[in-house]
């Protein structure tokens, strides 16, 4: 696998590439400035070097000067603006490989990065399949899935709370990953989209000439996941009379095909998915409270997606992933306005609906990141509390608060230089200078 640093001081561009490089078979580490960059060159052996041109305390080539004299001979690639094609030009008569322009054609950095890189790591090894979902890393999914590793291996009825959209199916999956039936079926039935005349056939069964329509058997979802894992989401819009023949199932072990006389002993594990109040359907006559005590010997509450802050993004680029597969893109990531925005927004139809948003921009996106434009829907009107390019909100006016007001502006645009620079209201040479002049720590 080829190493690879990135030189790069535009915090989200530089997180962008390094994880579309990883998903490329690249191992990439990143630097914001060059003191960073020497600690890393120093301490590491990488196969190439990535910067770009205009660094905080010097340039690109100051680098590749630095490496030449201590002996790095590690192949250089300079990224620039079109602007400055000549110094890239420059660049590589003091001894850089090659250069490419900015905005980055993904396609076109993977052909120069196979073209710099020895012949026997140019090649990267093919990725690993992709996964199928994402946990998270916040508090509330670490909490989840906690819970989650705990009661996996019992045989403990679990009721899974949430709201629409929030990945209920999945944990119901993860569970069934996890416990001792792993290797035995995992049957999925949507209660909310069932016929209510119907339903004692899709749990149960029927045989052939049983009712009008029946006319070959069928074997029932406690046949089909016998010795697995049976999952019921939307589990609180069930009849009444199938809650009393479903609880009769659990209690005896057994269940008989509609129109047949013969009992069949089952043997599953339930696990039931509902975004409603079940108290309260119970309170209202609507659910039977022994059926409840039965499906609920362990409770998950799943957190809705606005909970979950840290994982937001997380999830954008995993779907993100998927959406390039899916519509033949090759988009790198979003920008900082569209990560901003993503953030802010509330999501009340969590993961389903991030996850449409994402598809959405993927196919619109005209760049190789995706732009708050790109996304579309909500957010066309922009954000009410915190505009997503509010330009010159700190501007400098104040000589004596002006260090005070650049940190701040650094805080808040996470050390992203380029929007820093837009929140004060200067251009980012000018906000080199000050950071330079008085001393602000990078």
């Amino acid at each position: 696998m080829a190493s690879l640093l990135i030189v790069e001081d535009d915090l989200t561009f530089a997180t962008m590439l390094k994880t579309w490089l990883g998903k490329q078979g690249f191992q990439t580490d990143t630097a914001g400035n060059l003191s960073k960059a020497r600690r890393l060159l120093d301490n590491a052996s990488y196969d190439l070097v990535l910067s770009d041109l205009r660094l905080p305390e010097g340039d690109g080539l100051s680098l590749l000067e630095w490496m030449r004299k201590r002996g790095i001979a590690a192949p250089f690639i300079v990224m620039t603006s079109y602007a400055d094609v000549q110094n890239a030009v420059n660049a590589m008569k003091q001894g850089a490989c090659d250069y490419i322009a900015k905005p980055v054609q993904p396609d076109m950095l993977l052909e120069k990065l196979r073209d710099a890189l020895p012949a026997r790591v140019a090649a990267p090894p093919q990725p690993a399949p992709a996964p199928q979902y994402l946990e998270g890393k916040s508090e509330a999914a670490r909490q989840l899935y906690h819970y989650v590793a705990l009661v996996a291996p019992t045989p403990m009825s679990v009721l899974i709370n949430g709201a629409s959209g929030t990945g209920k199916e999945y944990v119901a999956h993860r569970i069934h990953q996890l416990s001792k039936r792993a290797d035995k079926p995992f049957v999925a039935i949507d209660c909310g989209a069932m016929l209510k005349e119907l339903a004692a056939s899709e749990f149960f069964g029927h045989v052939k000439g049983s009712f009008t329509g029946a006319v070959s058997d069928k074997t029932g979802a406690f046949v089909e996941a016998n010795g697995g894992t049976l999952f019921l989401d939307e589990v609180g819009n069930l009849g009444y009379d199938v809650q009393v023949q479903l609880l009769r199932a659990i209690q005896e072990r057994k269940i008989r095909p509609v129109g047949s006389n013969q009992e069949i002993n089952v043997d599953v594990r339930l696990i039931c998915a509902t975004n409603e109040n079940l108290q309260q359907a119970i309170a209202d006559g609507e659910f039977r409270e022994d059926l409840f005590h039965r499906l609920n010997e362990f409770t998950l509450h799943m957190p809705d997606l606005k909970d979950r802050g840290e994982d937001i993004l997380l999830f954008a680029n995993f779907f993100l992933d998927q959406a390039n597969r899916e519509l033949e893109r090759n988009i790198v990531g979003f920008d900082a306005a569209a990560s901003e925005a993503l953030l802010d927004y509330p999501w009340p139809g969590n993961l389903r609906e991030l996850k449409n948003v994402v598809k959405r921009a993927t196919l619109l996106a005209q760049d190789t990141v995706i732009h708050k434009p790109d996304l579309g829907g909500p957010f066309d009107a922009g954000r009410q509390d915190n505009p997503a390019n509010p330009d010159a909100l700190l501007p400098l006016h104040d000589k004596d608060s002006e260090r005070e007001r650049i940190v701040q502006a650094l805080e808040a645009a996470r050390h992203n230089k380029a929007r820093a620079a837009r929140l004060l209201g200067i251009d980012r040479k000018t906000l080199y200078n000050k950071i330079k002049a008085y001393g602000i720590p990078l």
